[in-house]
């Protein structure tokens, strides 16, 4: 195993997590109101009493927006983690299906599925994960009889006290980063290069998300308001829900 050493996370975040933020701001330009209105309960918004477009808009918006970063900054994650534990164990990125990555340590395979938090998936999702690993243990064993193979379910947040799921790991927050690199303090050594240009980038995404905010709610005034600026909540609920 190879020591970490934080200046290459550095220089790794500076170089990649410009990704991220692009990609939250191209998800923004190709949002469209009634796209996103069909994917929201219109009867919430009406038990709510919500009485202005804004206030729909801003709803909606967050909403997505919220769902989206955790997806896109997940997947940005995953991307440090291989380039993480390829520098301390020289773990590559898993061609195999619902495998994200591949390491030998100790005379043992790990096999990786890699999520943001703990609670990422449901049963039918877990189930899945079980059979991707029991495919690719399969597979592995078919050229390499004798490898010994564990899967592991890392999360890069949180916590799972009972990390032992019978057919595989379940490590999280700490747990995770110390497994991939080694290192127990990583977990929050992280913290610090995960900033680079944050404020700069946030703001420019913050500029961008106000306009969408003004054009979706002229566009909900025109639409869905009648001439006196009352909340037309048919046409919302046909929009949403007729055949």
């Amino acid at each position: 195993m190879q020591r970490l050493n934080l200046v290459d996370v550095a220089k790794y975040v500076e170089e990649n997590i410009g990704f991220f933020h692009q990609k939250r701001l191209d998800s923004l330009s190709r949002l469209r109101l009634k796209d996103v209105l069909k994917r929201k309960n219109p009867y919430m918004f009406k038990a709510k009493n919500v009485q202005t477009a804004e206030r729909i808009v801003r709803g909606i918006l967050d909403a997505y927006v919220s769902s989206n970063e955790e997806s896109l900054f997940g997947d940005w994650l995953e991307g440090l983690a291989i380039f993480i534990n390829g520098k301390t164990h020289g773990g590559r990125k898993s061609a195999i299906a619902g495998v994200d990555l591949e390491f030998d340590k100790d005379g043992r395979r790990y096999l990786v599925a890699i999520k943001s938090g703990p609670n990422w998936g449901n049963s039918s999702q877990i189930t899945q994960m079980r059979s991707n690993f029991k495919t690719a243990q399969r597979t592995l064993r078919t050229s390499q009889s004798g490898l010994n193979i564990v899967a592991v379910n890392g999360c890069c947040y949180g916590r799972d006290n009972k990390p032992d799921k019978g057919d595989y790991s379940k490590l999280c927050g700490q747990r995770f980063w110390e497994f991939i690199s080694g290192d127990a303090n990583l977990y929050v050594e992280l913290i610090e290069p995960l900033g680079y240009q944050a404020q700069e980038r946030n703001a420019k995404f913050l500029e961008s998300y106000m306009q969408l905010v003004n054009k979706f709610t002229r566009e909900f005034t025109i639409e869905f308001c009648d001439e006196g600026g009352a909340i037309q909540w048919d046409r919302l609920v046909r929009l949403n829900s007729s055949t």
